[in-house]
């Protein structure tokens, strides 16, 4: 008899639906899974046979059948364990020792030989196709229901058996739905708050305008003037997501298995260290997993020791940084992975009155192009032993982000209707920049005159705008005046010479 039930692969950015046929016919034993299976998936029909047995059922080994299970489409490679329970309840609906109607339910799980069910990565990307697809009800295992129930408009059901799925499914004991949760975090004390910082109130102005407009900093000093220490108070300054965002990122992270809530609902903070491969930062390997610029999506990925990151690592943030995504194209296939970040890059600089041929090697390591898409250079020398033993505190996280948010609100309103979309300044258009923004007259020769005597590439002069409006929104002002301007110039890299 044939049997079929649907089973969603989960992937990002999207997940796949997987149809998983079974047919039993008499003859000599035989279990063949066939789909372009990877080696977990082959294996299911293993753990499928004791689950069954070990659930109160006749095992397909104890019967003269022959047993064959396809997942459709054939041209899709299935990955990772997660079809293990539509398997043995495709086999038990064919073999008629179960009747249930599978259209309308999505079922995912890997089965312990026991006919436990175990947690799996990706349950929320599979919920959320799930729900687009038209189906009314997943099933998961217990551990993952909370976070398959951050999607409204299907029923999540939370199974911690084989026997207790179809006791469910055959209405002999039904399980309750997990409730919709839909919780936002509260923005918490962070580790390293902005009033902890003694002096360095340059860079710290630069955090703010960074954060307010969500650009791209680079801080150059010499070791232990604090670099990391900024690079970390920056997540406390940050706002927290808003749902949809808290959404994405959280399917990106459970894709990944980085996840460690339910619900990701503040900003990320990534920090690879400078050996990191090529492939850890960008992403792919066999199954195109996402990788840290990934990781970082509505976030901050902080590359300490900026230079020392392998060169193709490097150039690969190009992409990036300016189109808010990243494309890994490999043989096995491609995707396109979001990757709107923020960088925050620290290096230390030429010693004091260094050879000119040292300060040329130094700036080779990095590429005109990536110095262009850097929007705040700050020096962070070192700190006084006054300013360290006493003074007053600057500024906490929690005041700043108040300002950092009202900065944002302003220029969401206002972008919003220039756009058809509340995105931050840093992610405005070139087309858009001259229309609608308050650039004043003044302002506008002054960063003319400017472009001559720094000959400034588009790129540059078109960063250099969007800096001085996020400057402008913090002043609250409409107008991008001539001081605004004067500001963002005073960001450009100094002794980076291309």
């Amino acid at each position: 008899m044939f049997a079929r039930v649907c089973s969603i692969q989960p992937g990002f950015p999207t997940s796949s639906q997987i149809n998983v046929e079974a047919d039993v016919s008499r003859g000599l034993y035989s279990f063949a899974v066939v789909g372009l299976a990877s080696k977990a998936v082959e294996e299911a029909r293993d753990r499928i046979s004791s689950a069954i047995k070990h659930s109160g059922f006749t095992s397909p080994k104890s019967h003269n059948h022959k047993v064959v299970i396809s997942l459709a489409p054939a041209d899709v490679r299935k990955e990772r364990a997660v079809f293990d329970l539509p398997m043995a309840l495709a086999y038990l609906l064919s073999a008629e020792e179960i009747s249930f109607d599978p259209t309308q339910t999505i079922f995912l799980g890997e089965l312990g030989l026991d006919g436990t069910l175990r947690p799996l990565r990706g349950v929320l990307s599979a919920a959320i196709a799930a729900k687009n697809l038209g189906f009314n009800e997943i099933i998961v295992p217990k551990e993952n229901a909370e976070e398959a129930s951050l999607i409204e408009g299907i029923y999540v059901v939370g199974i911690e058996t084989l026997s207790q799925t179809i006791e469910h499914i055959t209405k002999k004991k039904i399980v309750p739905h997990t409730p919709h949760t839909n919780h936002i975090q509260a923005p918490t004390s962070p580790h390293v708050d902005m009033s902890d910082i003694r002096g360095q109130e340059t860079a710290k102005r630069g955090l703010e305008i960074a954060a307010s407009g969500r650009h791209n900093i680079a801080f150059i000093g010499p070791p232990g003037t604090g670099k990391t220490m900024l690079a970390t108070a920056l997540a406390g300054i940050l706002p927290t997501l808003s749902f949809e965002e808290a959404v994405e990122v959280t399917s990106i992270h459970s894709i990944a298995g980085t996840l460690a809530d339910t619900l990701i609902s503040l900003p990320p903070l990534r920090t690879p260290h400078h050996t990191s491969s090529y492939v850890a930062l960008v992403g792919g390997g066999a199954l195109l997993k996402p990788g840290e610029i990934t990781l970082a999506h509505r976030g901050v990925l902080f590359l300490d020791e900026f230079p020392e990151f392998e060169r193709r690592a490097l150039e690969a943030l190009r992409e990036p940084l300016e189109n808010r995504s990243i494309t890994i194209a490999r043989a096995v296939g491609s995707a396109i992975f979001p990757a709107n970040i923020m960088l925050v890059a620290a290096m230390n600089p030429p010693k004091p009155n260094a050879d000119p041929r040292e300060v040329a090697r130094f700036s080779k390591k990095l590429s005109g192009a990536i110095i262009d898409r850097i929007d705040l250079w700050v020096d962070v020398p070192h700190v006084s032993h006054e300013k360290l033993s006493g003074g007053a505190l600057g500024d906490s996280s929690s005041n700043i982000r108040q300002r950092v948010e009202q900065a944002r609100f302003r220029q969401r309103e206002r972008n919003l209707s220039h756009t058809q979309s509340a995105i931050t300044n840093s992610e405005l258009p070139g087309k858009v920049l001259g229309v609608g923004l308050g650039i004043g007259d003044e302002a506008t020769k002054t960063l003319a005159d400017a472009t001559k005597t720094f000959k400034l590439s588009p790129r540059s002069y078109h960063r250099i705008l969007r800096l001085a409006r996020t400057i402008a929104d913090l002043d609250e002002s409409e107008k991008v005046t001539k001081h605004h301007v004067l500001e963002a110039l005073q960001y450009r890299p100094r002794f980076l010479q291309h």
